[in-house]
Order: C-alpha cells, then sequence, then structure tokens
C-alpha cells in the first residue's frame, strides 16, 4: 500500500485480528503472518505490506506504544499509535478510520515524549534484557543498539562463487533494473537497495545467489575450510552457511551438514539442487551424542557449531523474538550450547579448527559458554578472528567476531575461533 492510498477499516481489522495472533507469542511472527496471509489470499501485495509492516511495527515498540497509550491499550489503539508514531502517518491519512474522539486522543499520544520514558521502555526491551545490554555495553551503546534494531533489516545476498563472480552478478542485476551494492565485508555479499521479489529472478532460480545476511557469511570466513578437507556444519539447519562452506571448498572434499530437524534438512535439498554442489551430505541426528557424530570422533577437519540462541542478534527481522524470551530460557539455551560445543569437540583432529557462533547479543550465550569451554578443553587455544579475516582481505577487528547492528548495519553476530593443539 503506497502513502498516498487510502487506508480503509477492513484492512485495520485485518490488522487487529492478526496482532491478537501474534500478541499470543505461540509460534514465531514470521510463521503466523505467512500463514494468515494464505487464509486471505484475497489481500493484494500492497495490502499485505500494509498490515505486515503495521503489526510489525507494534512487535518492535510495543513497550513505549503501551506506554503512550496508557493503561490496558486496545489493540486498535497501539495499531493507531504504531501508524501514528512509528509510521509516520499523519491524521489526514488517518481520517477514513478516525472517530473524533480519536483524533484528540491520538494528538495526546504523539505529544509524549520518549525521552520521559524508563529506559526499558524508551528501548523497548523487556526490563531482565535492557539490564543485560545496559551492564554490557553501557548506556551509550545501547541507546544507539536498540534504535538500530527498531528498523528493518535490509535484503543482503550471497553470490555462489561456483557459479559466478560477483561483479557479474552486480552487473545482471543493474541490467534488471534492481538497484545493489557490494557488501562492506563479505566478498560475496551483494546488498539490495530495497526488497524485490527474487523467487523467480534466473540468477535465484539457476543458484547463482542466495540470500542470506552478510554477518552470516564471515562465519564461512572464519572457519575457511580448504579444498579436499572433511568439514562439518554442526547445526546446519536449512543449510544457509552449509552452502557457502562448500562453494569455499571449491566443491571438493566432503561436507556433512548435521541437525535435528528432519525439517530443517528438507529445506536445505531444493537449496542443494540450485547451488551445483556435490559435496554436502546432510545427515539427520537424534541429539549431540549421535553414534553418527562418535563414528566421526577426530577425523574432521573444520567444524562450524552456529548453536541454537535467543537470535537477539536478528530483532530487526524477528522483534518478537524480544518478548518470547526470559532469564530462565537464556539460562537452558547457554547449558544447551555447553554440551553442543562440547560433542562438537571431539570431532576436530589435532591441528583443527572449531568454531563457535551465534546470533545473540548476549555474552552470557557467548563469551560465558566459550570460556567455560576452554577452562574445561586445555586442549584448545583460542585463534584471533581478527587476523583470520584479515588474511582473506577482511577488516574487522577484534580477537572473537563481534558485530552488532548499529556499528556493522548486520544483524548481530558473535563468533570464536578455537583450534586444537598438536601433541608435544
Amino acid at each position: 500500500m503506497t502513502r498516498q492510498a487510502r487506508i480503509t477499516p477492513l484492512l485495520l481489522d485485518h490488522a487487529e485480528t492478526l496482532l491478537r495472533e501474534l500478541l499470543r507469542f505461540e509460534q514465531p511472527a514470521d510463521v503466523v503472518v505467512s500463514r494468515y496471509f494464505r487464509q486471505h489470499h484475497q489481500l493484494g501485495h500492497a495490502d499485505r505490506g500494509f498490515i505486515a509492516e503495521t503489526v510489525f511495527a507494534v512487535l518492535r515498540k510495543k513497550r513505549s506504544l503501551e506506554a503512550r497509550c496508557g493503561e490496558s491499550p486496545t489493540l486498535r489503539r497501539l495499531l493507531l499509535a504504531a501508524l501514528a508514531c512509528v509510521r509516520g502517518w499523519n491524521q489526514r491519512e488517518l481520517a477514513p478510520i478516525l472517530t473524533s474522539s480519536e483524533e484528540t486522543w491520538l494528538a495526546q499520544v504523539k505529544a509524549v515524549k520518549a525521552e520521559e520514558m524508563p529506559a526499558a521502555v524508551r528501548h523497548d526491551f523487556p526490563d531482565w534484557l535492557d539490564a543485560a545490554l545496559l551492564a554490557q555495553y553501557g548506556e551509550f551503546a545501547t541507546d544507539a543498539l536498540a534504535a538500530a534494531l527498531w528498523q528493518s533489516a535490509p535484503l543482503d545476498l550471497r553470490v555462489n562463487s561456483v557459479k559466478m563472480g560477483r561483479d557479474a552478478v552486480l552487473a545482471r542485476l543493474a541490467e534488471d533494473g534492481i538497484a545493489a551494492t557490494a557488501g562492506l565485508y563479505s566478498p560475496l555479499a551483494v546488498r539490495l537497495a530495497g526488497k524485490p521479489a527474487l523467487a523467480q529472478h534466473p540468477l535465484f532460480v539457476d543458484g547463482s545467489i542466495e540470500v542470506q545476511d552478510e554477518g552470516s557469511q564471515l562465519l564461512g570466513y572464519l572457519l575457511s575450510p580448504r579444498r579436499g578437507e572433511m568439514v562439518v556444519d554442526f547445526c546446519a539447519g536449512a543449510g544457509g552457511k552449509t552452502l557457502l562452506l562448500g562453494a569455499l571448498m571449491h566443491n571438493s572434499g566432503r561436507l556433512y551438514a548435521f541437525d535435528v530437524s528432519e525439517k530443517r534438512l528438507a529445506r536445505l535439498k531444493p537449496r542443494l539442487a540450485r547451488s551445483g554442489l556435490s559435496n554436502v551430505h546432510p545427515v539427520r541426528i537424534e541429539h549431540e551424542r549421535d553414534t553418527k557424530i562418535k563414528r566421526l570422533a577426530g577425523k574432521i577437519d573444520r567444524v562450524l557449531v552456529d548453536a541454537p540462541c535467543s537470535g537477539l542478534g536478528t530483532l530487526r527481522r524477528n522483534p518478537d523474538l524480544k518478548w518470547r524470551q526470559d532469564e530462565r530460557s537464556i539460562a537452558e539455551l547457554q547449558a544447551k550450547q555447553s554440551a553442543i560445543l562440547a560433542a562438537a569437540s571431539t570431532l576436530v583432529k589435532k591441528g583443527g579448527r572449531l568454531v563457535y557462533a551465534t546470533c545473540s547479543l548476549l555474552a552470557a550465550e557467548n563469551d560465558a559458554v566459550v570460556d567455560g569451554f576452554l577452562a574445561t578443553h586445555p586442549q584448545f587455544a583460542p585463534v584471533s578472528a581478527e587476523e583470520i579475516l584479515a588474511r582473506q582481505g577482511i577488516v574487522l577487528p577484534g580477537e572473537r567476531l563481534r558485530l552488532l547492528p548499529h556499528q556493522h548495519h548486520t544483524d548481530g553476530f558473535f563468533a570464536a575461533v578455537l583450534e586444537k593443539q598438536d601433541e608435544r
């Protein structure tokens, strides 16, 4: 829906119905939204865009909108406040759906000063998360981080180097009228200026490009697998990083994609078919102690552990995650992450490399897990992420990789590189 188009009561009703379902927090927001639009296929592309952007605005700024609206705000009032205060719609544009009393109320809502709100409300974080981020990053950086997380994430692509070079992809996109630039860090990243539909684009159909955040791509460069090696993507999921690793291996060697979910691995299969890779072997495992893992103990050159995590680094895409987590769930995740990292480490041969990564912003899921592992696994030693990336022409300072949306304009990522020491 363009800003010039008129909003209708029916569209707002759809947004209210969808928001009610989202605020139950029973499933990921993107799953709920996709299902709703499948059930209401009569909605046009522009109408779906209006509804999705408006409900996501509420998810991003739920606490501050509630503060503006007063005690026990209705869903309708949250949506109206989101349109006026987050999306910037003026009263003339909103006139078709406002009652006279709502016009007066909305003017009062817009007059509320954000700087007078408590920090957690102003940042739109739950109290526990705001406290954790303030302790970790400080007030100034947390202000900047919160502001960055309110924004919608850009659309990044990864060029499949087995099929095409980045310059050729950029040239083809330009020919097709799709504005794009080279990524700042990953040699294979392309950032689009907008969010065009790509599912039918020839470059996507033939596997020359994949959708993947630039920060995620850097994990492959930290692992930096070589031709002919044996490599494991321990928590492969739908395989975005697996496909990158396969390309970095020049389609040689043997690359195992482990995951406990058959459904996630099934989503890898069509991507794998498009990619042109023949060195990838998807394997479903029951758990991190599966006998399939034990059979490969001490035989693997490089292991990537992109661990299950809170996903708080992806709040630009998944704003519901901050309302679906709490301190207890973080503690449970930390225990799971530690167990997975310990199990994955048994695969690594002497002289081999282990990369632990998350898309979390929290030290509890990042440094604490790595430091705990190193304290109990003296055969592993940390290696400088900065030096590994520099050898590949990527300039990012730090012993461990730390990407933040407000600094690097990627999703939030953490990664630590560890190597198993040769016997003395």
